[in-house]
């Protein structure tokens, strides 16, 4: 039957209506998981919120196989499918979906196996999308009554050590001169691959989030590649940002090149003095000086 909070859901959202009667009339579906944003409580939702969906069933690879129940929700514009994927030691069976709607629905369904759903939700092989927020929707036999309630911090960054700190530092220093090089060389795809791709996402980004978490006694949870981040960062802060974006010109990647520096130095001086860390000053001087005598010629 349906789980007791699932009514007042569906009286406001007739999505979660019609996943409820989907899932009550397949005699496959044994279950129902609402996760992410509108699973959590005071969860920011927009016209263009989706839905994240665990469907817990009989068998996962004929669901696969044909996909035509998901035009139960609407006309499908374009779906994709991750690869059906069988753990080594349980056999459980997973798959993942994205499916967009003609008419602007989006519903990223999880496919789980039935028979192994204690275990892929328990010990260390449990899915942390459950635990940053989770409602049941549907549960025809109990099967997720063991569901240990959510925490909501799981996707929280954790606080890095000085060694890992350190290592973010070198890791995006790193880039630095291959960009240069790349300019110079007048070699645009594999340079704007490391500039705005490697350094920005892997390196920049969470080193701005560790600044965030440390105003927030690392408590935040993130969004994936920095959702939601410009409403934690003063309007200064958010503007050397924009700053480092910029399109195909050479002399404008230089100067986006130098602003990401910047702006990376300026973040990482105040997550050292936050958490009592050496700020590496002189190597970040050393590098940037590099940059700027590859420009001017001087090795080439």
């Amino acid at each position: 039957m349906a789980n007791s909070g699932a009514g007042s859901v569906g009286q406001q959202d007739k999505i979660i209506d019609q996943l409820v009667a989907w899932g009550e009339r397949r005699a496959d579906v044994a279950a129902l998981i609402l996760t992410s944003t509108r699973a959590i409580p005071g969860g920011h939702t927009d016209a263009y919120s989706d839905y994240d969906v665990i469907a817990v069933v009989e068998g996962v690879e004929a669901m696969v196989s044909d996909t035509g129940w998901l035009a139960e929700f609407g006309e499908v514009l374009i779906d994709y499918w991750d690869p059906v994927e069988s753990d080594a030691a349980t056999g459980a069976v997973q798959v993942g979906n994205i499916t967009n709607y003609v008419d602007g629905l989006k519903i990223d369904f999880s496919l789980w196996n039935a028979r192994y759903f204690t275990e892929l939700t328990s010990g260390p092989r449990a899915d942390p999308e459950l635990d940053a927020g989770h409602r049941v929707l549907l549960d025809k036999s109990g099967l997720t009554a063991g569901l240990p309630a959510p925490t909501y911090r799981s996707y929280i960054p954790r606080r890095p050590d000085e060694a890992g700190y350190q290592r973010l530092i070198t890791d995006f220093l790193i880039g630095v001169p291959y960009v240069a090089k790349g300019l110079l060389r007048d070699e645009l795809l594999p340079t704007k691959w490391v500039l705005d791709f490697d350094m920005r996402f892997n390196y920049l980004v969470p080193m701005i989030e560790w600044r965030v978490q440390c105003d927030h006694d690392w408590s935040l949870k993130s969004g994936n590649l920095g959702k939601g981040l410009k409403q934690h960062l003063p309007p200064s802060i958010w503007q050397a940002m924009e700053n480092t974006f910029t399109g195909a010109d050479p002399e404008a990647n230089w100067t986006a090149l130098f602003a990401m520096i910047d702006l990376f130095a300026t973040i990482a001086r105040e997550v050292a003095e936050h958490l009592g860390y050496r700020y590496p000053g002189d190597l970040i001087a050393n590098v940037t000086e590099h940059a700027r005598r590859m420009r001017a010629g001087d090795f080439g």
